[in-house]
C-alpha cells in the first residue's frame, strides 16, 4: 500500500514538475519568438525544404525521366576547367593546390595492455596517442613512389592488382599508387570468407596482392586457390612485427614500406590512365551469393564525385573521419571528394571510435574525441545502434530525466518543424549527447540501405546535426539520387544528382505504372556517366562471343 502511494507521489511530483518546465517554455517562446523570426527566417528554410529538385524531361504513359534542377557548383565547375576526368588527375591536382595540409591522419598506437574486467576476465586494450599525419604533398608523393615500386617488382600498367585490407590511410595511399600507373584496383572486404576472397582473385587473374598484418596468415591456405599470385605486400603493423614464414614456396612477401622505398629510386615514369581506363574492379554481393565483380572506369568516379560536390555542402575546415570500408564504393568516393576539396581524413576502426568501443584502453579517449571530425559517413545499421544506445541512456536514467528528455525531444522536433532552431535547448541538452562524436559533426551522409525515418529524426535532432541519405548502387559508383542537405523531411532519398538522370518504367506484372496516382511508380532505371560498363565475368564472355 504505501509502494504504491509512494510510486503515484512521485508520478504526482514529475507531472507538476514536467507541467512547470512548460510553463516556463511556453513564457519564453512568446518573448523571443519575435527575435528568432527576425534572426532565423524560418520561412526561408521551409521554402528550401519544399523547393522543387527535379524537373520531367520526358512523359508519356510508359516511362517518365526526371532530371536535377540544380546547376553545377564551383568545385565541379573547377574539375571540368583542370580536365580532371581521372582519380590520377585528382591527386596530382590537390598536392599542388593543398601542399602541406593536412590530409591523411593515422592515430598511434602506443601499446596494447591487459585490462581486468570487473567480472575478473582480462581483455586486450590499445593505449592511443595523437593523430600521426602526411600533407597532400608527402600522401601524394608516397603514392608516386609505390607505385614505381610496384614496376620494379614486375607489375606493368593495366595489370589488376587485389587490395585486401581494412580501410586505413596505405589503402589509399596504395589505390593512388596504382592509379598512377594506370594499375585497376580489385577491390575485396576484408570481412569476406576465404572462398569468396579466392575467387575474387582468381577471376581477376591478379598476381600481386596488397593485405595487411592481421589478414596475412589467410593466405598460408588460400594461396594453394590463387595459382597466379606471385607478391604479397602487408601493411606493417604498429606494434607487432609480422610473420613471413610458413607460406607457399615461391612467393614473395615484402612489407608496404619496403615498396615505398624501392621506388624512391626508381626510374619508371607515371602511365597516366584514361577516363575510359577501368579504375577499379569492386566486388559486391552477386545475386547468387558468388560476388561479383563491376568495372568502375575512371569517368564513372569522376562523375560521381561532380555529383557529390553539387549536392553536399564542404568547408575548408572540415574534417572527415574514415571508417567505413573502403572496399565499398560509397565510402571510397566519399573520401575522393574530400582529396578533391582539401578534406583531412583521419581513420578509424569500429573498435577504437568513440571512448566507450571495445578496444579503447579505460582513460583513453576514443578517435572521435581526438580527431573532432566535422564531417562522417555512416550506414544504417551503425545509425540504428546510436540510436538505440541514445534510447538505452535514456531509459537507465529516472522518470522525471525519462520525461524531461521527451519533453525537450518533442519541443525541438516542433520547432524544426516550423523552420527555427533551438540554440538554447542544444546547448543545454543536446550538444552533450553530440559529444559522443567529438562535438563538431555537422553533417552524416548515409548510404548502403534504407534509413527509417523514426532514426535519421532521432540522429538529427540528438546529436544536433544534418543528416542526409542517398540512393544508389555500385553498378552507378554510388551515384543516383542525394537528399539535398536543407530538406526537413525524413525516410527520403532525394533527387537526382547533377550527372544522371533517372528514369520509371511500366512494371505491369506488379502494377507499378507511372501513371499511378498518386505518385508515379515503376521500375527504376539509372543514366549518365556515373553507370558502370558493366560486370566483369559478362564483359569476358561479350568480348569472346559467348553471348
Amino acid at each position: 500500500m504505501f509502494i504504491e502511494d509512494d510510486a503515484q507521489m512521485d508520478s504526482f511530483w514529475v507531472q507538476s514538475a514536467i507541467g512547470a518546465i512548460k510553463a516556463i517554455a511556453f513564457v519564453y517562446d512568446i518573448i523571443t519568438l519575435p527575435v528568432y523570426l527576425v534572426l532565423q527566417k524560418p520561412w526561408k528554410r521551409r521554402q528550401d525544404s519544399r523547393r522543387v529538385k527535379a524537373k520531367i524531361v520526358r512523359n508519356d504513359d510508359n516511362e517518365l525521366t526526371y532530371r536535377t534542377t540544380d546547376p553545377p557548383r564551383d568545385v565541379h565547375v573547377k574539375m571540368l576547367q583542370e580536365n580532371i576526368d581521372t582519380l590520377e588527375k585528382v591527386f596530382n591536382y590537390v598536392a599542388k593546390t593543398y601542399t602541406s595540409k593536412r590530409c591523411l591522419g593515422t592515430r598511434q598506437i602506443l601499446s596494447e595492455e591487459d585490462e581486468v574486467q570487473p567480472n575478473g576476465r582480462v581483455f586486450k586494450k590499445y593505449n592511443l596517442g595523437d593523430y600521426k599525419w602526411k600533407t597532400f604533398t608527402e600522401a601524394e608523393r608516397t603514392a608516386a613512389n609505390f607505385g614505381r615500386g610496384l614496376r620494379e617488382l614486375g607489375q606493368k600498367p593495366r595489370e589488376n592488382i587485389v587490395i585486401f585490407a581494412e580501410t586505413r590511410a596505405e589503402w589509399m595511399i596504395a589505390a593512388h599508387g596504382c592509379f598512377k600507373q594506370a594499375m585497376p584496383i580489385v577491390t575485396v572486404y576484408a570481412t569476406l570468407g576465404d572462398d569468396g576472397v579466392a575467387h575474387c582473385i582468381t577471376e581477376t587473374e591478379v598476381t600481386t596482392v596488397i593485405t595487411s598484418h592481421d589478414l596475412l596468415p589467410k593466405f598460408k591456405t588460400l594461396l594453394d586457390k590463387c595459382p597466379l599470385v606471385k607478391t604479397i605486400i602487408y601493411i606493417e603493423d604498429q606494434l607487432q612485427k609480422t610473420e613471413t614464414t610458413g607460406f607457399k614456396e615461391g612467393v614473395k612477401i615484402l612489407p608496404f614500406n619496403q615498396v615505398v622505398k624501392t621506388g624512391q629510386d626508381s626510374k619508371f615514369e607515371h602511365v597516366p590512365p584514361k577516363g575510359d581506363d577501368i579504375a577499379i574492379i569492386m566486388y559486391t554481393s552477386g545475386s547468387t551469393g558468388t560476388p561479383k565483380g563491376v568495372l568502375l572506369s575512371h569517368k564513372n568516379c569522376i562523375a560521381t564525385m561532380k555529383g557529390f560536390v553539387d549536392m553536399v555542402p564542404i568547408y575548408p575546415d572540415d574534417v572527415l573521419i574514415g571508417f567505413l570500408p573502403l572496399a565499398h564504393v560509397f565510402e571510397l568516393v566519399a573520401e575522393s571528394v574530400c582529396l578533391m576539396t582539401g578534406v583531412p581524413i583521419g581513420y578509424s576502426t569500429p573498435l577504437t571510435l568513440i571512448d566507450t568501443s571495445s578496444k579503447i584502453k579505460r582513460g583513453c579517449k576514443g578517435d572521435a574525441t581526438v580527431l573532432k571530425p566535422t564531417c562522417m559517413t555512416s550506414v544504417p545499421l551503425i545509425l540504428d545502434r546510436i540510436s538505440k544506445g541514445i534510447n538505452d541512456k535514456v531509459n537507465s536514467g529516472s522518470a522525471f530525466k525519462k520525461s524531461l528528455f521527451k519533453f525537450l525531444y518533442q519541443y525541438k522536433v516542433k520547432w524544426v518543424q516550423r523552420g527555427y532552431k533551438t540554440p538554447l535547448i542544444d546547448k543545454l541538452v543536446f550538444k552533450k549527447v553530440a559529444k559522443l562524436m567529438g562535438g563538431k559533426v555537422r553533417i552524416i551522409m548515409s548510404g548502403g540501405a534504407p534509413l527509417s525515418a523514426d532514426t535519421h529524426e532521432q540522429i538529427k535532432t540528438c546529436l544536433c546535426l544534418e543528416l542526409i541519405q542517398g540512393y544508389g548502387l555500385t553498378e552507378t559508383t554510388s551515384g543516383a539520387t542525394v537528399m539535398d542537405y536543407r530538406d526537413m523531411t525524413y525516410g527520403r532519398t532525394g533527387g537526382p544528382l547533377t550527372v544522371c538522370d533517372i528514369r520509371l518504367v511500366n512494371w505491369e506484372e506488379g502494377n507499378y505504372r507511372v501513371t499511378n496516382k498518386p505518385y508515379p511508380q515503376g521500375e527504376v532505371l539509372i543514366g549518365g556517366e556515373c553507370v558502370s560498363q558493366g560486370i566483369l565475368q559478362v564483359a569476358r564472355q561479350d568480348q569472346r562471343g559467348f553471348l
